[in-house]
């Protein structure tokens, strides 16, 4: 009998109307159009405006995508995970608010936050519930709101981020495709270079900490660049030493969106040319947890069954992975 995995067999994405571009952001900080494209390959970022909006929002655009393209009834589904850093409260879990707002009272679930490379985590935790028979359907959400943590006077972070999200739907397959191995690495040693102040329970929210402006994020861009360009390549090449890949048998690279040069690196690391590696952090910046579902939201009409893919990421932490997907379905017929 062949092994069942979890095969993603359906993507949804979302990203708000709302553009910021670089030339707005000049006129809010000391930067430049320039200085932001050399630095981070970054032309502009989605934001999501109105009063009362969050991150469960944006999820629920993308859900309600994935479950229309199926056909599915919400309540079909029996487990959502929700990978984000910017959750809409401290709790209940957003998970819980996105199955309130689509109607997936049949399901239940939670949030995991490991910063840029949760919805790596997040998607494997979710396989684990397919391959045991635990579930038939489970959807993984990667979804920020970052705008709501930038300090737009820091040049430094500020540039980066966007907001944005998408959603998986994960089923069993037992033709050999889905969700094939994954690597996951984390190193808390390295939250003194990228983390957020205040908020949490060794720093809670006080008048001085909102005045000081610790609730925003935290980056110490040398740092994270150098330990972020080495371990993304590394652990993605390894996967592919794992499991006997070549180059020539990898047919896309999803990465983090987190900077083009770190993008490169890991692609000439695996020596893939430029063509096999989604990209469009040109135009949504670095959403966090919700780069990779959106990379195969967009590039889905490209995919086809059987696809090697290489999911790539780093996160604060720190966390990093790549998770290696062999695709179950053709995207141009989803």
């Amino acid at each position: 009998m062949q092994k069942i995995r979890a095969a993603i067999t359906a993507v949804g994405g979302y990203v708000p109307e709302y553009i910021l571009n670089n030339a707005e952001l000049e006129t809010m900080m000391d930067t430049t159009d320039e200085w932001i494209q050399t630095r981070t390959g970054i032309r502009e970022r989605r934001i999501l405006k109105g009063e009362g909006k969050g991150s469960s929002d944006m999820a629920v655009a993308a859900v309600n995508v994935l479950l229309a393209k199926k056909g599915l009834d919400p309540k079909d589904i029996e487990m959502v995970i929700c990978a984000t850093t910017t959750p809409d409260m401290q709790f209940p879990a957003t998970a819980n608010v996105i199955c309130d707002k689509t109607g997936m009272t049949n399901a239940w679930g939670y949030d995991v936050n490991a910063a840029c490379s949760g919805f790596i985590f997040a998607l494997t935790i979710g396989a684990q519930f397919i391959e045991t028979g635990r579930h038939k359907r489970v959807i993984v959400v990667g979804v920020d709101k970052m705008s709501s943590i930038m300090n737009y006077e820091d040049r430094k972070t500020s540039i980066i981020f966007g907001d944005g999200g998408g959603a998986v739907l994960l089923e069993p397959s037992e033709d050999g495709d889905g969700i094939i191995d994954s690597v996951l690495r984390t190193d808390g040693s390295g939250r003194v270079h990228l983390h957020q102040k205040a908020g949490g329970s060794v720093k809670p929210a006080s008048i001085e900490t909102v005045m000081n402006k610790e609730h925003y994020v935290y980056q110490e861009g040398q740092a994270v660049f150098k330990f972020a360009v080495k371990n993304m390549a590394d652990v993605a090449a390894e996967i592919m030493e794992r499991n006997n890949l070549t180059a020539d048998d990898v047919h896309w690279l999803v990465p983090h969106q987190a900077n083009k040069r770190i993008i490169t690196a890991t692609a000439e690391r695996m020596k893939l040319p430029a063509e096999k590696v989604m990209m469009n952090i040109e135009k949504f910046g670095n959403t966090t947890n919700g780069t990779l579902p959106l990379c195969l939201w967009e590039w889905e009409d490209k995919l086809r069954k059987g696809d090697n893919i290489i999911l790539a990421a780093f996160g604060g932490g720190f966390t990093w992975g790549s998770t290696y997907i062999r695709w179950a379905y053709d995207g141009s017929k989803a």
